[in-house]
């Protein structure tokens, strides 16, 4: 917007229009006044709940925090439009708004916790604890930080989670999913069912003339929608992210060595060996059996018996010399030869005799075979420092008037220019574009702009990516000639489906009067296969989940048909056998059941008592400050 003004008044009819523009602002402000930026309220408040207000700054960190985390596990930003399009923006406002439902009933309530009682809960909190079992700091504060919080934010945040949990907590407790319930669902679930079946596909659907000329034209007039070419665009965008500008960046082979040599160590596969350690109470013990071995008396492994010790109380396995506990016992193994016996190893925890079976020798790589990496990882650590400097010179560039692909060239930057894509990516000849990064949503930014608007780069990779929409071509209606090969496929995949489901249903009315599936598939040339003790959600392999889900509509000896392949196949079928389950309400997978169970009827009476609690609490929304945060158009 602010390049837009920018451009416009570059001129002195632009500076006129401006001006006016301005002036009506001014007067504007003065007729309805401006109490609405001072008063916190209305258009600084995205919704109330009761005396609870969730300014528009709360709502937008919220948000984006929300989108952030999506991010970060989707592994590529979540935009806006995608955002929406999921919904996520109506789930985070209704939750926003469930929280400030239970925050003011808290506040009526006159519910509290103490700084004590919540940092009691943290410490106890598994996800903040390190190795030892400990409560680590670092671990702490690297993890909330990871999710966008202070420590202070943090704090409030769980305090008032406390509190939510408090009240849903007394609303939930006591439900308990009845025996009854427990023993339907169990038997609904692990019912098992097996089917005999036979596969139609296309060679039973007999010999299919292709289509006259008048039938083709016919078809196509009736399905010419299927056929219709998209509306295309013709977008450019130029890419400043570290790793675009490293392409150009040259490393030396030194500073690419340097980086080989630190990391030298961390890079390779360090040496593995096979160590078994046998433990004494005392010096004097360990160092007499050490004698009995040197002297042949025994060996490692007879005087293990001798000691009434299993191979595993010996063993540590195949192992890194840091991978072994006691430092002592790890340089003693590492520095003995295979087969020999150590001499009595003091440990931090007892003395020992160490013993290697087998050693497995590290791998390190070479310098050539990485070379590339390296160099490729040092480029795009140098170019971080130029993307900001690029970024402000691109924005100077498109403020001047400037087009993607002019700015790019003054910049010494490459612009990609892509001569027509659809909604799907796709170019006309249906193949996706080639020089669009994965990750990249440039698409969908492009069908949401318009020729001639001048957008705000898109965050990617640590760096920025500019675009414009050049031109737009309308979807329109094709012509037989343009899709013909096209036309005549469709046309004779529709046949071979009406001819498999006429051919399924009869050879279904055949089997319902009597008729063997055996006899029939014999007839047909084609195979009996079985699918036996399957469970409604198995994956069954050569078995369509259609086919599946039918099976579990049929009774037993009952036959059935469904399509598969999106109609080039149809699976007739009979059910053999129903095995309805035994249900122990004492085992474990109840157990289980149960605990699921009592977990949804909580979140069901939960969300209910909330709902409740917002309508009579009192809850408005303001949509226009919302839409302002999501992205979305005020409708």
């Amino acid at each position: 917007m602010l390049r837009g003004l920018r451009k416009a008044s570059s001129n002195w009819l632009g500076k006129t229009i401006m001006a006016v523009v301005m002036g009506v602002l001014i007067v504007s402000f003065g007729v309805w006044g401006i109490a609405d930026i001072f008063r916190g309220f209305g258009q600084s408040t995205a919704a109330t709940v009761g005396r609870t207000e969730i300014s528009i700054n709360e709502f937008r960190q919220i948000y984006t925090d929300r989108l952030q985390q999506i991010g970060r596990q989707l592994g590529r930003p979540l935009t806006m439009d995608q955002a929406r399009m999921f919904g996520l923006d109506r789930s985070v406002l209704q939750q926003t708004i469930a929280e400030a439902a239970l925050d003011e009933q808290a506040r009526r309530l006159g519910l509290g916790q103490s700084d004590a009682e919540t940092m009691r809960v943290i410490l106890s909190d598994p996800n903040f604890k390190g190795p030892n079992g400990a409560f680590d700091p670092q671990r702490f504060q690297a993890i909330i930080r990871n999710f966008g919080f202070t420590e202070q934010r943090y704090l409030a945040d769980q305090r008032r989670q406390s509190l939510r949990r408090q009240i849903t907590g007394t609303i939930a407790a006591g439900l308990e999913p009845s025996n009854a319930m427990l023993d339907a669902l169990s038997r609904f679930q692990n019912e098992q069912r097996s089917v005999d079946y036979i596969k139609l596909d296309a060679a039973q659907a007999g010999t299919i003339d292709a289509p006259s000329p008048e039938v083709l034209a016919s078809y196509f007039d009736e399905h010419k929608a299927q056929f219709k070419a998209p509306e295309y665009r013709k977008i450019s965008f130029v890419l400043v992210t570290p790793e675009e500008i490293g392409k150009w960046t040259t490393v030396s082979d030194e500073d690419a060595r340097k980086l080989f040599d630190q990391r030298k160590a961390l890079m390779g596969t360090p040496e593995k060996r096979q160590v078994q350690q046998m433990t004494f109470p005392t010096m004097e013990e360990a160092q007499a059996a050490r004698a009995r071995i040197a002297a042949g008396e025994v060996t490692f492994d007879e005087l293990a018996k001798e000691r009434n010790l299993n191979p595993a109380d010996l063993d540590l396995g195949l192992v890194t010399k840091s991978a072994i506990l006691d430092p002592a016992v790890g340089d003693m193994a590492f520095s003995l030869p295979t087969g020999e016996v150590s001499q009595p190893v003091k440990g931090a925890f007892n003395v020992a005799l160490v013993k290697v079976s087998a050693i497995q020798p590290g791998q390190q790589p070479e310098y050539e075979s990485v070379a590339a990496d390296i160099k490729k990882e040092i480029a795009a650590d140098r170019a971080k420092s130029q993307v900001a400097t690029l970024r402000d010179k691109m924005e100077d560039e498109r403020g001047g008037g400037a087009s993607v692909a002019e700015a790019a060239k003054k910049l010494g930057l490459n612009a990609v220019a892509v001569e027509a894509v659809d909604r799907s990516g796709k170019q006309p000849n249906g193949q996706p574009v080639p020089n669009i990064p994965l990750g990249l949503d440039v698409v969908a930014q492009a069908f949401n702009s318009d020729v001639g608007v001048d957008n705000e780069p898109i965050s990617f990779r640590g760096g920025y990516v500019w675009f414009e929409v050049l031109g737009i071509t309308p979807p329109r209606d094709r012509t037989l000639d343009e899709v013909k090969d096209q036309v005549a496929a469709k046309w004779r995949d529709d046949e071979v489906a009406a001819k498999l489901r006429t051919k399924a249903t009869d050879l279904v009315k055949k089997l319902n009067e009597g008729g063997k599936l055996a006899d029939e598939a014999t007839a047909l040339g084609l195979k009996v296969e079985t699918a036996s003790a399957f469970k409604r959600d198995a994956t069954v392999p050569g078995v369509p989940a259609g086919a599946i889900t039918a099976a579990f509509r049929t009774a037993k000896d009952g036959v059935g048909q469904t399509e598969a392949e999106g109609g080039r196949q149809w699976i007739v079928f009979r059910v053999t056998d129903i095995v309805d389950p035994k249900v122990d309400l004492a085992s474990e997978d109840i157990k289980k059941l149960k605990d699921s169970l009592q977990r949804a009827l909580a979140d069901e009476q939960g969300t209910a008592y909330v709902m409740k609690l917002e309508k009579d609490i009192g809850t408005t929304i303001n949509e226009a400050a919302v839409a302002q945060v999501v992205g979305g158009n005020n409708q």
